[in-house]
């Protein structure tokens, strides 16, 4: 049990920690350089939906035959992929858990948005008597098998950010940002990342007196991955803390997939996660985990996400997210997506009405290649662990801003506030 509390701090130092500072109104005025796309890329759109409901299937994970370019669906289901015109032979191969995967050939798209219409996997499953019985044999395996089933050479990734900023319906604070995230061999290097593009824009008016500021930016989606870090769930003492039952079994891509649940045992006084892990029967890879932290201990958890508050004011934590998707190529499985969701309520002395805040961050893996050259970049160039990404970023006045560079497809809700910003600044520069 020693051991136990003395990892929690650890554990925890890799949500997603909110800063909240009172300070003075400050108007944040975009200006970014445009950048005109290159006739050498194709854009090509598409949504992707349940066959039989017709809704939409948000996080489909969407990449192109024989390259590494990939993306994720939006939570309209909607993708966006830039491919470069020596591809236009390749297709376009959407996977969704539970679903038979959907290929449509690139020149198959009419540059019009193309509907990919996904069914349900029918197929029968194997006796899983075995599994119900002991889930924790499964997740040992899964322990086991890490090294064999994670991709662990030397990459250099191109990868997507976005984080959000909401009260209640209306968006306060957007950044987005394009990196170079750097994964060297051994894990205990940690990855790094270098910001390539970004911008953003943040209302203050709409935060009433408040600044909320999210430090770490990309490193909190990448700390997620639970493969590679090993301290956030699969560390030696994970049988002590959660209880495992099995839920059932999906089919994905035609394999087969245990969906294992967890939760924290009652014997645990301080906050955990609970939540579900889908592991691959054949090779017991991770294949993506859906999770969120226990709030029923509210003054244990609010710790964890407010760094500093004003003093009339408290902070609590309203629900969490997380996931984390991984794709495989050429049999080893590796980090492809991960979403980290927070709201909560901030509620101040001698007011009638709280204010409620959502934030939300994503990051997404678009391209990646093996960085056989063992190419290093320098410390002053790195981004900070302790990044605030609003304080590196630019403005949204350019709708060709990001070029070339594939990045995830902001949902409608989303666009509107891009629009809205692109409109505010054009008002202010007539």
């Amino acid at each position: 049990m020693v051991s136990i509390m003395n990892k929690i701090d650890n554990r925890f130092r890799i949500v997603l920690t909110a800063f909240i500072y009172v300070t003075a109104l400050l108007l944040v005025h975009p200006s970014v350089e445009a950048q005109e796309e290159t006739s050498d890329f194709k854009e090509y759109k598409g949504v992707v939906i349940d066959a039989k409901t017709k809704k939409s299937l948000e996080y489909a994970s969407v990449s192109v035959s024989n390259s590494n370019i990939s993306t994720i669906s939006n939570l309209d289901g909607v993708f966006l992929l830039k491919v470069p015109k020596a591809l236009e032979n390749e297709k376009v191969v959407v996977t969704y858990l539970g679903y038979q995967n959907k290929i449509i050939p690139l020149r198959s798209f009419t540059g019009l948005e193309m509907t990919f219409a996904m069914e349900e996997s029918f197929e029968k499953l194997p006796d899983v008597n075995l599994v119900e019985a002991n889930p924790i044999s499964v997740v040992k395996k899964v322990i086991e098998q890490r090294k064999s089933n994670t991709y662990r050479e030397p990459v250099i990734a191109k990868a997507f950010y976005r984080e959000s900023i909401r009260k209640r319906k209306t968006y306060a604070s957007l950044s987005e940002a394009v990196v170079d995230v750097y994964k060297p061999t051994k894990v205990i290097q940690g990855d790094y990342v270098v910001l390539d593009k970004a911008r953003k824009s943040t209302d203050y008016n709409k935060i009433d007196t408040l600044v909320i500021k999210l430090q770490g930016g990309p490193y909190n989606n990448l700390s997620m991955d639970m493969m590679r870090n090993e301290e956030l769930f699969f560390s030696g003492d994970m049988f002590d803390i959660y209880k495992f039952s099995f839920d059932k079994m999906i089919n994905m891509d035609k394999r087969n997939v245990y969906v294992i649940d967890f939760v924290q045992k009652p014997t645990m006084v301080e906050p955990f996660y609970q939540g579900k892990l889908y592991i691959d029967t054949e090779s017991f890879a991770l294949v993506k985990a859906v999770f969120s932290l226990n709030l029923e201990n509210l003054s244990k958890a609010k710790k964890f996400f407010v760094k500093k508050k004003p003093a009339n004011a408290d902070v609590i934590p309203l629900d969490t997210k997380y996931i984390i998707d991984y794709k495989q190529t050429n049999g080893k499985w590796h980090f492809n997506y991960s979403r980290i969701e927070l709201s909560f309520k901030v509620k101040w002395d001698k007011k009638l009405f709280n204010s409620i805040y959502n934030i939300a961050i994503e990051m997404a893996i678009t391209d990646w290649k093996p960085n056989d050259q063992d190419i290093t970049v320098k410390n002053r160039d790195r981004m900070r662990k302790n990044v605030i990404l609003t304080d590196e970023a630019s403005g949204f006045a350019d709708p060709s801003f990001w070029g070339e560079l594939n990045v995830i497809e902001p949902d409608k809700s989303i666009d509107n506030a891009i629009k809205k910003i692109q409109r505010n600044y054009e008002k202010e520069q007539s």
